[in-house]
């Protein structure tokens, strides 16, 4: 006779990791169909992260520019601490040179004293403390050293100030230099997104960079604002020379430029010295805050932590490198994406 075993049933645990899994497939299938549509942007879509992407990369290099701009003016001012420092060893070297005379002078007529002994002793600190016993030294002698130790303490200070100062600054540029790279990052993203743009699309997109750059090639009509100065003239005129160069980050010139290093290139032509960053350039001369008392040459500034200047061209245009990826030219105040704040005549 036939034996009807029943049935062996799944565990528990196996039924549980079934659905489970099952319910994971279906969860990922069900996010892959609702990512799709999202992986695939429209070019307005494209463009805006772009443009947002090239101003998050012009604030982190202008903030770079600065840093950079700091460190090298500490570095000068250490360089001079340390000669003052030398000069004040040098000087500190001669007076215990004439010390040791002294000394020489007293042992042959029948030894040292000891607070001359105490004077020559490798802390001289100890010897100021108690400079009122030295009777064998003259008030000048005991000014002068007081004097160099000063100087010391001063120098000494001012060297430990510096040091803490570039350790800042080198924190700051390395932090800096990640936020630079985060933005790199972003931008290969957004570069990939364009990649996924039809042929249409692309050529769409070139169309209006080509409108915005075309009037590169050709000269504003300056009738309803006269130069600012002579000097604003020259800087404007010394720009115009540079139009069509490429933008790239940190470029001061001669072939290419940032947007704040083609404002100081520009004005360094005419023999005016202004800072390097846009920051700093937005403190240095009259504010003019409408647009309508704007005279060409002027600085103008744009966004609210001022992260992008160009120079005043007349009838509401601007001279400028304006980002990654374009020329130095002429644009339109309403085209730059940013809020007009004010400008500034040097």
């Amino acid at each position: 006779m036939a034996s009807h075993r029943r049935p062996k049933q799944p565990s528990r645990t196996r039924v549980t990791v079934l659905t489970t899994a099952a319910a994971a497939a279906v969860a990922l299938s069900a996010n892959a169909a609702n990512a799709a549509p999202s992986e695939k942007l429209g070019k307005d879509e494209v463009k805006a992260k772009v443009d947002k992407l090239y101003e998050q990369a012009e604030q982190a290099t202008e903030k770079y520019n600065g840093a950079k701009e700091k460190q090298q003016k500490l570095q000068k001012e250490i360089s001079t601490i340390q000669d003052d420092v030398a000069r004040g060893q040098e000087e500190l070297n001669k007076l215990r040179d004439g010390l040791g005379s002294l000394a020489t002078a007293q042992y042959r007529s029948g030894g040292i004293d000891a607070s001359v002994q105490l004077f020559l002793s490798s802390n001289p600190d100890d010897y100021l403390d108690k400079a009122s016993t030295l009777d064998q030294l003259s008030s000048q002698q005991v000014d002068a050293l007081k004097k160099i130790q000063d100087k010391q303490r001063e120098l000494a200070q001012e060297r430990a100030e510096a040091g803490e100062k570039l350790k800042d600054l080198s924190a700051t540029r390395t932090e800096l230099g990640n936020k630079k790279k985060e933005v790199q990052g972003k931008l290969a993203e957004a570069q990939r997104l364009l990649n996924t743009l039809t042929a249409k699309e692309k050529a769409q997109l070139a169309e209006e960079q080509q409108r915005a750059s075309r009037s590169s090639t050709e000269r504003v009509e300056l009738r309803d604002a006269p130069p600012a100065s002579g000097r604003a003239q020259a800087a404007f005129a010394a720009a115009q020379t540079r139009i069509g160069s490429p933008y790239v980050y940190g470029a001061t010139g001669p072939s290419s430029y940032d947007c704040s290093g083609l404002t100081s290139w520009s004005y360094a032509q005419a023999g005016v010295s202004i800072p390097r960053t846009s920051e700093a350039q937005a403190n240095i001369g009259t504010r003019i805050y409408s647009q309508s008392d704007l005279k060409v040459g002027d600085l103008v500034f744009f966004f609210n932590d001022l992260h992008h200047v160009g120079l005043y061209a007349g009838n509401g245009q601007i001279l400028h490198a304006p980002r990654t990826g374009t020329v130095v030219r002429y644009e339109s105040m309403t085209t730059i994406g940013g809020p007009f704040m004010f400008g500034v005549r040097v």
